[in-house]
């Protein structure tokens, strides 16, 4: 199937941007229907708006906020993806390896 490039208009800004052919094959392997709404500029925006603006991204590919710690079992110096607490023991990935009940 060929594919020409269209003239679309964004939805959210309303400026005129190019949806190209390769765009157009790739929407298509992908097994979308319909054209894109927003130019690209907008769907980046929408996309970092997602995340909330924050260094933790959740699902969205960003980087995961570490907190420094020391291990309780061995005292190395580790980072762990939560806050510590002091109620709490916190341990290394080896030292964890070793203590975590079985499965």
């Amino acid at each position: 199937m060929a594919f020409e490039e269209k003239q679309l208009e964004c939805a959210d800004c309303g400026k005129s941007f190019v949806f190209s052919s390769s765009e157009q094959e790739f929407f298509a392997t992908m097994g979308y229907a319909h054209p894109p709404k927003r130019c690209p500029e907008c769907r980046n925006a929408r996309r970092a708006g997602r995340s909330g603006g924050s260094d933790r991204a959740g699902g969205y590919g960003g980087a995961r906020e570490s907190f420094p710690a020391v291990c309780a079992s061995c005292g190395v110096q580790t980072t762990v993806p939560f806050q510590p607490r002091t109620d709490r023991p916190v341990y290394c990935s080896d030292c964890y390896r070793k203590t975590r009940p079985q499965r």
